[in-house]
């Protein structure tokens, strides 16, 4: 492992990469965590912070050009805003169980699929984290993601057991 690529890279990559290992960090503490307090809401609160900051500074690096300056990852930084501002609203409203299947899923597409697409062989994250080991590298990173999004899919938050019939996330797990 070795900062070097990231150290000399342009200050909005390193802000885009701190937020975004932050977001990375704390989603499974948020959607994990028992009980639902003032606690929950603040990680969470920060971890909205952390995602949103990570979308928007996405959106003023345009080293993979497709369609112009732009890639598939500008499109995905303007869904991840409009998920966040839904889980949001969803929460607001009372709408618990939709709140936790928005965030759950937004973090397991946005952090692991988005995050894999970062660790391919050639690029920053991958010389940083993987520190050129090619696709032996990349396999075993995508090994761990699998096993990670598993353990997010199946686990079992209390209102989830308490509203299982309307939270197709966490469907079919049974309560002993």
């Amino acid at each position: 492992m070795t900062l070097d690529p990231l150290l000399t890279s342009a200050p909005l990559i390193q802000i885009h990469t701190v937020a975004a290992l932050l977001a990375f960090a704390l989603g499974p503490v948020v959607i994990l965590r028992r009980r639902r307090d003032q606690l929950h809401r603040l990680m969470g609160y920060l971890w909205i912070t952390a995602m949103a900051v990570t979308a928007v500074t996405a959106l003023g690096i345009f080293e993979i050009r497709l369609l112009g300056p732009f890639s598939p990852i500008h499109a995905l930084s303007v869904l991840v805003v409009v998920m966040l501002w839904r889980g949001l609203r969803a929460i607001r409203a009372g709408q618990v169980v939709e709140h936790g299947r928005m965030m759950a899923q937004l973090y397991i597409w946005s952090m692991g699929v988005a995050g894999l697409f970062t660790l391919l062989p050639g690029r920053r994250m991958h010389l940083v984290l993987l520190d050129g080991t090619g696709w032996t590298g990349f396999g075993a990173a995508a090994g761990l993601f699998a096993l990670g999004a598993l353990v997010l899919w199946r686990a079992q938050p209390v209102h989830a057991r308490q509203h299982r019939a309307h939270f197709p996330l966490f469907k079919g797990r049974v309560s002993r």
